[in-house]
């Protein structure tokens, strides 16, 4: 029985959207190239017509022209509306590809939230809080500690501003001093020199002095 009547596996799959798509825009495609025939049919009969003179021939000439124009008109009807039927299913599977990213995006948020409680179940907010506390003292000890070890035990903790702006002004003093000093030292007659220095202005004056004693 199942090989003369067949069984319902042998079925073949319902057409889907982009089939449909597919075989109007085939259809499409064969109606358009019967209208560029028509087109051409048309120019020749305008060509004739304009040719022709007022007769039974240009009548007959003009006769093929309008049914061929009424056929054209036909295929061009059908075009619209089979791209009418296009842009319906076409906006009819976008919707279905919409529908279906949400439906995923749907199920990939509940799945995220169920892993997230999931974790979040896991932790102990007074743990947390407990821990943060400790670090605060170990930080507030380490801080403690490194005060402590910075400390200088040359240097008393108390020391008078009063104090240390005399003791400068008496150091700028000394250098004061010693530099007056120093500048008198280069102008005086060293030790191992009899006469001081004579400017070489003063050596003929007293080059005429010693003559006139002679």
């Amino acid at each position: 029985m199942n090989r003369i009547f067949g069984t319902s596996a042998s079925k073949k799959p319902k057409p889907t959207l982009q089939d449909a798509i597919a075989s109007t825009d085939a259809r499409v495609a064969s109606l358009e190239v019967k209208v560029r025939k028509l087109d051409a049919e048309l120019a020749r009969y305008k060509e004739q017509l304009s040719k022709l003179r007022n007769g039974p021939g240009k009548n007959a000439v003009q006769e093929r022209a309008m049914r061929t124009l009424k056929q054209k008109r036909l295929y061009e009807g059908q075009i619209a509306q089979l791209a009418q039927q296009t842009f319906n299913m076409e906006s009819a599977a976008m919707t279905t590809d919409n529908l279906r990213n949400t439906m995923a995006t749907v199920d990939a948020m509940q799945t995220a939230n169920k892993e997230m409680r999931k974790q979040y179940g896991k932790i102990d907010i007074d743990k947390i809080e407990n821990m943060h506390f400790e670090m605060e003292d170990l930080i507030e000890q380490a801080n403690e500690i490194q005060e402590t070890l910075g400390r200088s035990y040359a240097v008393p903790d108390e020391i008078d501003e009063a104090d240390l702006e005399a003791e400068l002004d008496a150091l700028a003093l000394e250098e004061e001093e010693e530099g007056t000093s120093y500048l008198a030292d280069l102008n005086k007659v060293p030790d191992f020199i009899d006469e001081a220095p004579v400017e070489a202005g003063e050596q003929p004056a007293r080059q005429e002095a010693i003559k006139t004693s002679a």
